[in-house]
């Protein structure tokens, strides 16, 4: 176990992930500038990314790649720099290190090593197209990229179809239509927001249904976020035994007592007549 007490030795070694605009460059953090000021070096997903990002802010560091590709690597020499007592800043090319973004692998490691590792709060691309989107927010779950096969998207969203909460998904524009008519197929046609260069001079929301929406993608541009509405469906559970009903949950791996209890709020009744029905009869 390793207990990390962030801020009370702010010269100890760190490692820092700082957010970085997803569009507006005035988007950026006081605490941002001052910590890409302050650590002896940055590793960035793209060099010339960031060197134009730190141009504006005038600000000179060395800059070392880091992406999917050499983590394994660079996460061995962050290590040694650590140990020298260096302090070294993380960032990627738009929004928050490691959302949908390279940096896991260096976390991961250096954590286990005993090494402390502060993320600064700041911009990522999904949470304004959540609060945008008009759809519920809470609870919701950030799915982030679907694989880019569409046999293997649809049974990743055969797992989330029957999810009753806010689901958000990345998208890039060159799959933007064929992944929402996978949506639609695995889904049906529930209400979406596609929310489109969030914080660009061409910010862009459309809020309907998929079939609505789907016929405006060959004229979109951008990167995309795509929150949808969860699974508000009533299942029909008439057909089943309570016994068969309260087996589907087991089967889930629920309890007894908490497959009693849904049951019983599923149809309507008390937990006792449920309870009383389940022992009777299995």
């Amino acid at each position: 176990m390793f207990r990390q007490k962030s801020y009370e030795k702010e010269q100890d070694p760190c490692l820092y992930l700082i957010p970085t605009p997803v569009g507006n460059l005035d988007d950026i953090t006081l605490r941002s500038i001052d910590v890409l000021k302050k650590v002896d070096f940055l590793l960035c997903e793209d060099t010339r990314v960031t060197s134009e990002l730190l141009h504006r802010l005038d600000i000179k560091k060395k800059l070392i790649h880091c992406d999917d590709h050499n983590e394994d690597t660079v996460k061995i020499m962050v290590s040694e720099k650590l140990r020298e007592g260096l302090q070294i800043g993380l960032v990627t090319d738009r929004g928050t290190p490691i959302i949908s973004d390279p940096g896991y692998k260096v976390v991961e490691y250096v954590t286990q090593l005993g090494f402390s590792v502060i993320s600064l709060p700041g911009a990522t691309a999904f949470v304004p197209a959540l609060t945008m989107s008009g759809i519920y927010p809470s609870p919701f779950l950030f799915y982030g990229f679907l694989n880019s096969r569409s046999s293997k998207r649809k049974k990743e969203l055969e797992q989330m179809k029957k999810y009753p909460f806010t689901i958000i998904f990345y998208e890039a524009p060159h799959r933007i239509e064929e992944t929402l008519r996978d949506i639609d197929e695995v889904f049906g046609n529930r209400r979406i927001a596609l929310c489109r260069e969030i914080s660009k001079k061409y910010e862009e929301i459309i809020r309907g249904t998929l079939d609505e929406v789907i016929p405006l993608c060959s004229e979109l541009k951008g990167e995309m976020v795509i929150v949808v509405e969860g699974n508000h469906e009533q299942e029909d559970y008439s057909s089943l035994s309570i016994l068969e009903h309260i087996q589907l949950y087991l089967d889930d791996g629920m309890t007894e007592k908490e497959a009693i209890k849904k049951v019983a709020v599923e149809r309507g009744i008390s937990k006792s007549v449920v309870y009383k029905e389940y022992h009777v009869h299995r």
